[in-house]
């Protein structure tokens, strides 16, 4: 397993972890996302590293910006 953990801006409350948990989730390989709104951690797991690319395409789908790793 491997974990990963980026910073997203523009999280603001509970609906927004959902919709960011919801695109990540959809990236192939992903086991488990995890999101800390106060922190605006985003905590990406899979069966093998996921690339950097993919999770910052699904921020950005979900209308937020990752903005490190």
């Amino acid at each position: 397993m491997s974990n990963a953990t980026y910073t997203v801006s523009g999280m603001t409350c509970g609906h927004c972890v959902g919709t960011v948990k919801t695109e990540v989730s959809k990236i192939a390989g992903v086991t488990a996302v995890d999101v800390d709104l106060a922190t605006g951690q985003v905590t990406v797991t899979g069966n093998e590293p996921i690339e950097e690319a993919l999770v910052r395409d699904a921020v950005e789908e979900a209308g937020y910006e990752l903005v490190s790793a």
